[in-house]
């Protein structure tokens, strides 16, 4: 068969209706005609309103997942600033917190600070505010440094004090700092009477004891003590002012086969305290009395010695 029978386009004979520019034309027109008609008359909105009414669940359906999405990042970003806030104001409270713990120490040291000012206005002699620095590193002692030193006018051996009592004795003094053996330490003693009774002992530290404690030697078993009973500074020593508290009396072992009686007192001052006061040495002491010397008797070859009066010389005449 040739190819040039087949042909692009329809016969004339099979051509129906218009063609496409005139339904163009036509339609073009018409959709005119149907918006001026509309416009004048408003014969759409009934049809509007319906096809609204019909299309409006499918509208929700695709306008959920936006909002689900705005939903989602609205309550992760609610998250986030609560997170953010509560973070915030945990920061804040601790930041209080600890500005409330600065005012109470600061509170506790101003107190202790006025409490070691009246001290000082009733103790005689020099003194020297000091503050603790920090504890010696030697585990076997209980000493501490305090910030002045031999610069200061610090001296060996100077008695330190705090609110509450004896502290310590200065034991080493550099140019800027000294250091404070207390009186928990093994190898600290001092001389303490008994504000009770008047009986007089010796107090060594013994530092085995919880917190560290002091313990009285050889006390005889019969010794009126009882515990309680206050033990203050005898001033026997030159070192420490008669009347400073010391310690009370917190435990007293008695054995019936031994003859002394071992005492157990807690220390009245605050070993950890951050401010102290040293008592300088006080150089207008009275000296100490010499011993009279007694009166030698004659020796027995001087009296031997002496040649005897005879009787003429004793006569008086010759």
């Amino acid at each position: 068969m040739a190819l040039d029978t087949y042909e692009r386009s329809a016969p004339p004979i099979f051509r129906q209706g218009l063609s496409t520019t005139t339904k163009l034309i036509l339609l073009s027109l018409l959709s005119m005609m149907l918006m001026a008609a509309d416009h004048r008359l408003q014969i759409s909105q009934p049809l509007r309103a319906g096809v609204a009414i019909a299309l409006s669940p499918l509208q929700w359906l695709s306008l959920q997942p936006a909002r689900l999405w705005d939903v989602a990042g609205n309550y992760l970003g609610g998250v986030e600033s609560a997170r953010d806030a509560a973070l915030s104001y945990e920061a804040r409270t601790i930041a209080q917190a600890q500005r409330l713990q600065q005012v109470e120490q600061l509170s506790q040291e101003n107190a202790n600070l006025r409490q070691l000012l009246e001290l000082r206005s009733s103790v005689a002699g020099p003194t020297k505010a000091v503050e603790v620095l920090y504890d010696t590193a030697d585990p076997y002692t209980r000493r501490v440094v305090v910030d002045r030193g031999g610069l200061a006018g610090i001296q060996a051996g100077s008695a330190v004090i705090d609110a509450q009592g004896v502290v310590g004795q200065v034991t080493r003094v550099y140019p800027l700092v000294s250091e404070v053996t207390l009186l928990t330490d093994r190898q600290q003693s001092i001389p303490v009477i008994n504000a009770r009774t008047g009986t007089r002992h010796v107090a060594n530290g013994n530092p085995m004891a919880t917190g560290g404690a002091l313990e009285l030697k050889f006390v005889p078993s019969g010794t009126d003590m009882q515990k309680g009973d206050l033990l203050t500074t005898s001033g026997i020593d030159g070192i420490y002012p008669p009347g400073l508290h010391v310690g009370r009396i917190s435990q007293i072992d008695r054995r019936v086969d031994a003859s002394f009686a071992t005492v157990h007192a807690e220390p009245t001052a605050v070993e950890r305290g951050r401010h102290l006061l040293v008592l300088l040495p006080v150089k207008d002491w009275p000296a100490k009395p010499v011993a009279d010397k007694m009166p030698t008797p004659p020796s027995k070859s001087k009296a031997a010695s002496k040649p005897p009066q005879s009787a003429s010389t004793a006569g008086g005449t010759p």
